[in-house]
């Protein structure tokens, strides 16, 4: 999608406090040139056409960056705090909530230069910015399958609005030893919209279901799905003797980032809609 059609799906939003709250951030950003690509809803909105409500604002930034991101913010005004070492830090100014993400909340996904070298150029408010690729986006969310947050609908969006135009082979080599969780979203993808199947390529499809057919059963005793869910497979972990994927070399996740994680599950589902949700 280009950045005009981008600006046509964001006239419905008009100039208020929100706006000029994203203006302010990513003028602080810019101000002290760190890097930065917006993702998240408003991603999903310009690439995906789909409007929802969110109380936060996600900007994407490379590990490095993330405390010269903070000190430009705290410096406008704003109150930061690195909430998550492994993934998250957020800002606040007069109630709203900026997002700065590193990583996903499971440890994987880095942000790193591809993002950028793939980034799309846009326009929000009359200052330029760059936005997530779809790629970037489709690979964060497809680990995020708590039970009371599913991002499979996001994928599915972006899938069905510009599926015919992603660099699958490079999606494909993002997902790495999870190319099953890829694989899942793209069966799902062609239940949901039988009649756009084809927007898959179908080397993609026959790529993934032959590594299916030819895999042997794993020897190790892992659950990887501490990997989708904080929480629900705690007892697999906890109680049923299976490896926690999260320690994994791969996964930027030690001891105390998982325990701080799942401390905050008790907080995080009294504020079902705070940024604490996203893996």
């Amino acid at each position: 999608m280009t950045a005009s059609t981008a600006t046509a799906v964001r006239t419905t939003h008009g100039e208020g406090r929100r706006d000029e709250f994203h203006r302010r951030s990513v003028e602080a950003l810019h101000s002290a040139e760190v890097p930065f690509l917006i993702g998240g809803a408003y991603m999903v909105e310009v690439c995906g056409g789909v409007s929802r409500s969110t109380k936060d604002f996600d900007l994407y930034v490379r590990p490095n960056h993330v405390k010269a991101a903070l000190r430009a913010l705290a410096r406008g005004g704003y109150k930061t705090e690195l909430t998550f070492p492994h993934w998250l830090a957020k800002a606040t100014y007069e109630g709203d909530i900026l997002d700065l993400i590193f990583r996903a909340g499971n440890g994987l996904c880095e942000v790193d230069d591809s993002w950028f070298d793939r980034a799309l150029d846009d326009e929000l408010l009359g200052v330029p910015v760059k936005l997530c690729a779809p790629e970037e986006m489709i690979w964060m969310k497809a680990y995020i399958m708590e039970r009371e947050r599913f991002d499979g609908a996001d994928i599915a969006h972006l899938l069905v609005s510009c599926g015919d135009k992603l660099d699958w082979p490079h999606l494909v080599r993002r997902f790495g030893p999870d190319w099953r969780v890829l694989l899942s979203h793209l069966v799902l993808f062609g239940y949901i919209y039988p009649s756009e199947q084809g927007r898959i390529p179908t080397s993609v499809m026959d790529e993934l279901i032959e590594r299916l057919r030819k895999e042997s059963p794993g020897q190790e005793h892992v659950c990887r799905g501490t990997l989708l869910s904080r929480k629900q497979y705690l007892v697999d972990v906890g109680k049923w003797g299976f490896r926690d994927a999260r320690l994994e070399k791969r996964v930027h996740m030690d001891s105390e980032d998982i325990a701080q994680w799942t401390r905050a599950i008790a907080k995080d589902e009294k504020e079902p809609d705070t940024a604490a949700l996203k893996q």
